[in-house]
């Protein structure tokens, strides 16, 4: 993952991450808020490919499948996760931010979540084929995942 590929960046010349392997999780996520001193709900303790609980002083975030979250929550739903092919060394230098622009350039927003192993990023579920094409155009590598 050393060497780059060129870019563009609003007219600005950037470099990529040279070709990375994503996989495409099965299902549909949504991302929830809650207030920051709720506890975690029992409908987040399930089992699934990508749940991620993220608790600061200003909010409870939940990502997990769309179907677990009940009515009357604040949430976003009907995005789709790209989970890059780890493990990454923590040591490893803009691998996500290199994706990231992949995708900017492509103008689709992301909601990205990293764990010790890898990286996480939620796209749309309405910019899904874009955000592929663009990071194949690339030069990377985007597989089905289960």
């Amino acid at each position: 993952m050393s060497s780059t590929r060129p870019g563009n960046a609003g007219g600005a010349a950037v470099q990529y991450v040279a070709s990375v392997r994503l996989q495409r999780l099965p299902g549909e996520l949504a991302i929830a808020q809650l207030p920051p001193g709720e506890p975690i709900p029992r409908w987040a303790h399930g089992t699934a490919l990508f749940v991620s609980i993220s608790r600061t002083a200003d909010e409870l975030s939940i990502v997990c499948p769309a179907d677990w979250i009940p009515l009357g929550v604040q949430c976003s739903s009907g995005w789709v996760a790209l989970k890059v092919t780890g493990p990454i060394d923590l040591s490893s230098i803009g691998v996500l931010a290199s994706l990231a622009d992949i995708l900017r350039d492509a103008r689709v927003s992301i909601f990205a979540v990293s764990t010790y192993d890898t990286d996480y990023l939620l796209v749309p579920q309405s910019d899904e084929g874009r955000s592929i094409q663009g990071l194949v155009d690339a030069g990377h590598d985007v597989v089905d995942g289960a």
